[in-house]
């Protein structure tokens, strides 16, 4: 434990965020005069918002408030790399300048009232902590469902990740570089930050409603969220295919048998609709089968060619 203020970054990576900014800014930086009235940070500690290739005024937004304040700072990338590499990008930017760095979203659903608690337990000694979701009342039946599915699914097939935690997490300096050794090209820091294995904790809050703006999140990128995060932390489809596929033979080869045995004695009946039926479900077994492994086919295509995952245009001090 040390009694030292740490300097902390918050990194909160934006896309087309330019009608929440100036409130979350206004509430970040008055979070940040209380924690360093009371000794928790130093006032070296900075809020870095990270433009993820924004299309609307959220850059110029950011440049204005890093002007205006020396407490903010940001971040432009070259295009859209997406909110994992965004918030990487920021997060890598400012490692060695921080003692640890709080990754949250612009769009204030996280609660930030409870980012004290976050450094009080750094002080305590962990290297990790989660901010994680006490309730989902603010979301839709629907989303709830698919969310707990996930996190089920996720930890059914071997996948270290903490259940309805997102990206709001605090980590020390020394996660960041164990961070930093992670190479690959998929990003999935919900499982990926669990593998650093160093001292953890978790921080409990309300989720509030969006407070401007709309989800960055629709259903088709958070069904894609979902197949990256099991097809780079998991292998279990892939024998899930293999079993299937070995049952499948032990079926076809016992209908083998039973067909020859109905022909021996002379029963044979005409079984086009059995037949197509499996055609069809076999059809469409392979073709299932060739997606998904296509899916990992395609990942190690884009590891293999190492290509950076994100390009800064900017940084704003």
């Amino acid at each position: 434990m040390t009694d030292k203020a740490a300097v902390l970054y918050m990194v909160i990576p934006c896309y087309n965020e330019e009608a929440v900014l100036g409130e979350t800014s206004r509430r970040l930086l008055d979070i940040f005069d209380r924690m360093i009235k009371e000794s928790l940070i130093a006032p070296l500690s900075r809020i870095v918002f990270v433009d993820d290739g924004s299309r609307d005024g959220t850059w110029e937004i950011i440049n204005e408030l890093s002007e205006n304040n020396e407490s903010i700072r940001g971040i432009k990338l070259a295009r859209n790399a997406g909110h994992q590499n965004a918030l990487m990008a920021g997060l890598m930017t400012v490692r060695e300048e921080c003692d640890c760095a709080v990754s949250i979203d612009a769009d204030l659903q996280d609660d930030i009232e409870v980012i004290p608690e976050f450094i009080k337990k750094f002080r305590e000694g962990c290297d990790v902590v989660y901010g994680v979701r006490n309730s989902r009342t603010t979301d839709t039946a629907f989303k709830r469902f698919t969310a707990l599915s996930f996190y089920k699914l996720m930890v059914s097939m071997g996948v270290n990740i903490v259940p309805d935690h997102a990206d709001y997490r605090l980590m020390s300096r020394r996660a960041l570089d164990a961070l930093s050794e992670f190479s690959e090209v998929n990003l999935f820091l919900r499982a990926m930050v669990p593998l650093c294995g160093y001292k953890s904790d978790m921080v409990y809050y309300e989720r509030h409603e969006r407070f401007a703006g709309e989800s960055k999140y629709p259903l088709k990128k958070m069904l894609s969220f979902a197949m990256d995060g099991i097809t780079s932390f998991s292998i279990t489809p892939i024998r899930c295919i293999s079993v299937f596929g070995s049952i499948m033979c032990v079926i076809s080869l016992a209908a083998f048998i039973y067909t020859l045995c109905i022909k021996f004695f002379g029963h044979t009946t005409a079984g086009w609709t059995s037949l197509m039926a499996s055609i069809w479900f076999l059809g469409g077994v392979q073709l299932l089968s060739v997606g998904l492994i296509g899916e990992y086919i395609g990942k190690i295509y884009k590891e293999v060619k190492r290509r950076p995952r994100f390009i800064i245009e900017e940084y704003k001090k």
